[in-house]
């Protein structure tokens, strides 16, 4: 059986992980979560014995404070890309295969057209620089890796744009949205399960996205939100980036293509609208208990 560490795994990523391989009847005994109180990933001597007797590690940690990481890029640079060196040079060590998460991010957000998975990388925030380290250090230092790109990631274990958008749906009578950025809303049971998909089915190693198909604003995903909580879409307004200024710049076009996925003949994600309505139930119902 395989034995698989999730780091991170206080995460929405890391706790859908856990559930997906619970379903998929993997043993509890053989799934190590570790969150960041557990394992500091830039501690090298730690991260090596935390990987040791594990054939898989996915790693979910990260410091995510993106508006953060503008005013402290040393912290987020040593989580990002140092953590992610001391995973990938233990994984090499003991063996094991290594699945990376990194993040839309690591683009500009200029394009036109989907970013394919060879796209060069030219991040405009210190998140997105440090992400981008992270994913160079993995290539460089660890062969039998996943490099796994996602974004605009929702679930029901933390917080997060859907959850904050239907909370505001029931203390405000409208709501104003940026529609100056598009992305693809994506499901993080989505993204567990696409993670173990590539791990079963011995996929090529190298860069994959996995965020659900299709394509919106913040604007079209918070109407659908409201949408598929009965409320009125009418009442979300669109508005621009400049309405709602923060540290860190955002992508103004953060999709990603899914070329690896059809050329190894692997199912691509759902798309965006059917995940948001097989999970928006469940995802409010947590928000409301939180």
């Amino acid at each position: 059986m395989t034995r698989w560490l999730v780091t991170g795994s206080g995460g929405m990523l890391g706790l859908d992980l856990q559930v997906t391989l619970a379903l998929a009847g993997v043993s509890e005994d053989d799934v190590t979560g570790l969150t960041r109180a557990d394992l500091d990933i830039t501690d090298a001597d730690a991260v090596r014995d935390a990987v040791r007797g594990h054939d898989v590690v996915v790693n979910c940690a990260a410091y995510t404070a993106v508006d953060d990481a503008e005013s402290h890029e040393g912290q987020a640079f040593s989580v990002n890309a140092i953590g992610a060196a001391n995973v990938a040079d233990a994984c090499r060590t003991s063996g094991a295969r290594l699945v990376h998460l990194s993040t839309d991010y690591v683009f500009a957000g200029d394009a036109t057209e989907p970013y394919a998975e060879d796209a060069p990388l030219s991040p405009l925030s210190a998140y997105g620089r440090s992400k981008a380290a992270g994913e160079w250090a993995v290539q460089a230092r660890c062969p039998q890796a996943w490099i796994v790109r996602t974004a605009w990631l929702y679930g029901a274990g933390g917080p997060n744009f859907v959850k904050t958008m239907a909370r505001l749906a029931d203390r405000h009578e409208t709501l104003d949205v940026v529609a100056d950025q598009t992305g693809q809303p994506t499901w993080t049971m989505d993204v567990a399960q696409a993670i173990l998909r590539l791990v079963d089915d011995a996929a090529p190693f190298g860069v994959w996205h996995a965020t659900n198909q299709g394509q919106t604003t913040k604007y079209g995903l918070t109407q659908e939100i409201f949408r598929g909580l009965g409320h009125d879409p009418e009442r979300v307004r669109p508005t621009t980036s400049d309405a709602f200024p923060l540290p860190a710049p955002r992508p103004a076009y953060s999709v990603l293509g899914h070329d690896a996925w059809r050329m190894a003949r692997l199912a691509p994600l759902p798309p965006w609208q059917e995940s948001l309505a097989a999970s928006l139930a469940d995802v409010v119902a947590e928000s409301a208990s939180e």
